[in-house]
């Protein structure tokens, strides 16, 4: 599985989308979340919870201490915390975010960190 991909929830993160319009409750998909994260082999579950065209919202559970490879976002994005703890750096620069922290992704080659079991919603507009 590409992790570029994966990440950023464009392929390999698991389609729960709901159409416009459709509310989703981030708690309850985010719940079951952890306990995937931990025997995957990539050491996270990811689910896509907002795909419209231009805009893609994709939870992401990273277990602790379980990183993926640096990649690069598929385009301009965010990161909210909602639970735990993560650290998103760059060869440059380090963000660590507990719950509810938002920061903006960097352009550049990045990776996420998981201090403690996490979840995130990340949010990118693919170019």
């Amino acid at each position: 599985m590409n992790a570029h991909h994966d990440a950023h929830g464009a392929r390999g993160a698991r389609p729960d989308a709901r159409p416009a319009g459709e509310v989703t409750a981030l708690s309850e998909t985010g719940q079951r979340l952890p306990a995937e994260a931990v025997p995957a082999s990539s050491g996270r579950a990811a689910r896509t919870v907002v795909a419209l065209p231009g805009l893609r919202a994709t939870l992401l559970a990273p277990a602790e201490g379980r990183a993926p490879a640096g990649h690069r976002a598929p385009g301009p994005a965010t990161l909210l915390c909602l639970a735990g703890r993560v650290t998103l750096s760059t060869a440059g620069r380090a963000w660590t975010l507990g719950r509810n922290d938002l920061v903006p992704v960097p352009e550049e080659r990045h990776r996420l960190d998981a201090g403690t079991d996490a979840l995130v919603l990340l949010t990118v507009r693919p170019d």
